[in-house]
């Protein structure tokens, strides 16, 4: 049966109207899966003497086993949003003599040969050869090494819970949020704890049953879950339930544009794709300490304006450069009511002006590396508040292709065009070309200046470049209608 079922999955595949666009793209990522996995079996081959030359004290194992439960909850957080969970058209086969306990075994079995539960042994495994050939023993090796696949089993495997029940997803929150805060309060040292048990996989072999006997049972419960909803009459079945609203009373003080900010905030709220977009922003603001903390970039290295361009605007981008496709469910209904353009449009612009002023606001911190990074992270956010904003409008008027939000955040190319991959030669481009410019001819307060000056002046003048910037909207509109029409774009 799962022969039958994986040859179905296969002619479904070559069969569709856009394989030649579904192929194109599985080849793409199928050379950034071969280059992750290089790079994670240099890193677990590397990894153990890099943990040595930088903690000399410690044995690398003892320090791999303390940070394991770091690497548990970023995979979880990461297949959270990312993991396209196994899918099949299973209406057909309901009304097949064939058993539900088959359909529901071959997804979750589709599920565990996933990609990225692979890519956890592209590291453990060179990482454990290189034990072995330091002279570390099989067996034990072996143990902790099969309990470690049993683990990412089982985040696989809650990671398919969460996406279906949000309660489960509150509670697998709450107790990843209570072990962070009984360790970031001293309170309880969680690392130390979790690293010894994990350790005890190596020194007791035959422990790791219990990983095992967890795999296991969470198969057994995602097993459960699945077989309770494969009934025909499941989707037929009327549901009731009180409707829950939010008014969003507050945004009435934003005059004319208020209706589009709801709207933008209900869609934003409620699609994964656009979700995903605001966490991904509110973890870029980290993205900072990867060079702050570098000593090959000073404190007025030209590099910074890259990271402060980013980071203050980074819902900019990932927003902003899909304007107006997020709409394009309803754009030709919108386009047809007598709703004026420019205020659409100035609804998004500040909507994007809000998400920079909070991303400064929490890249604050970083004075701690001088008063250079707080002025440069103020210096671009103003840059991407007068020029910025002006400039991922002007290339959202080239959007035609229609993005569905019902689909999966990552690895999804809808809405894709030339637009997105040059709309970051002016965002990025040209400040850091201005900065190191100025900065030779004159200073880097002159540059930094500039740069801010620059952006309150774009700023101030935003009213003509919107209306300018409607104009061209206005031109293109039933481009961008016929275009957010095709299905398969």
């Amino acid at each position: 049966m799962f022969k039958n079922f994986t040859g179905l999955q296969w002619k479904s595949f070559f069969r569709s109207s856009s394989f030649g666009k579904s192929l194109g793209i599985k080849i793409f990522m199928g050379f950034m899966a071969v280059y992750l996995a290089v790079s994670l079996i240099m890193s677990g081959i590397g990894a153990y003497f890099a943990l040595k030359k930088i903690f000399p004290e410690s044995g690398p194992f003892q320090i791999i086993n303390r940070f394991l439960i770091y690497y548990f909850c970023l995979e979880l957080f990461i297949r959270y949003f990312m993991q396209k969970l196994p899918v099949m058209d299973i209406k057909p086969f309901l009304i097949l003599p064939i058993k539900k306990s088959s359909i529901t075994h071959y997804i979750l079995s589709r599920s565990a040969v996933s990609f990225y539960n692979f890519l956890s042994l592209f590291f453990f495994l060179p990482f454990c050869g290189v034990l072995l050939y330091k002279g570390f023993p099989v067996l034990n090796i072996l143990g902790w090494l099969l309990g470690i696949i049993a683990i990412v089993l089982t985040i696989n495997y809650i990671n398919f819970l969460v996406n279906k029940s949000d309660k489960i997803l509150i509670v697998v929150a709450t107790i990843i949020g209570v072990f962070y805060a009984l360790e970031y309060f001293d309170l309880v040292p969680i690392t130390e704890y979790l690293g010894a048990l994990f350790y005890r996989l190596y020194e007791q072999p035959y422990l790791v049953i219990i990983p095992i006997g967890l795999a296991i049972f969470v198969y057994w419960l995602n097993y459960e879950f699945l077989r309770t909803k494969l009934f025909l009459d499941a989707t037929l079945e009327n549901k009731t339930k009180e409707a829950q609203t939010s008014e969003m009373a507050w945004t009435r003080r934003f005059g004319k544009i208020a209706p589009f900010l709801q709207l933008d905030l209900k869609l934003i709220w409620r699609n994964k794709r656009t979700k995903t977009q605001v966490f991904i922003s509110l973890a870029m603001i980290l993205y900072g300490l990867i060079f702050y903390t570098m000593k090959d970039f000073g404190p007025t290295s030209a590099m910074l304006v890259f990271v402060g361009i980013f980071m203050t605007g980074i819902f900019l981008m990932n927003f902003g450069q899909f304007i107006p496709a997020w709409d394009s469910e309803y754009y030709g209904m919108m386009m047809s009511q007598n709703i004026p353009l420019r205020d659409y449009l100035e609804s998004k612009a500040g909507l994007i002006y809000v998400s920079v002023v909070v991303m400064f606001l929490l890249s604050i911190p970083y004075v701690y590396f001088g008063w250079e990074a707080l002025a440069i992270n103020f210096a671009c956010a103003l840059y991407n508040l007068g020029v910025n904003v002006p400039v991922i409008l002007f290339f959202g008027s080239m959007n035609k292709k229609r993005i569905d939000l019902a689909k999966s955040a990552m690895g999804n190319m809808q809405g894709a065009s030339a637009a997105q991959f040059l709309v970051g030669i002016p965002l990025f481009g040209l400040p850091m070309i201005l900065f190191v410019l100025i900065s030779w001819l004159g200073s880097f307060q002159m540059a930094i200046t500039f740069l801010a000056l620059l952006g309150i002046l774009g700023f101030a003048i935003r009213k003509p470049i919107l209306d300018s910037i409607t104009k061209i909207y206005a031109k293109k509109k039933y481009g961008m209608i016929a275009g957010f029409k095709e299905k398969n774009s």
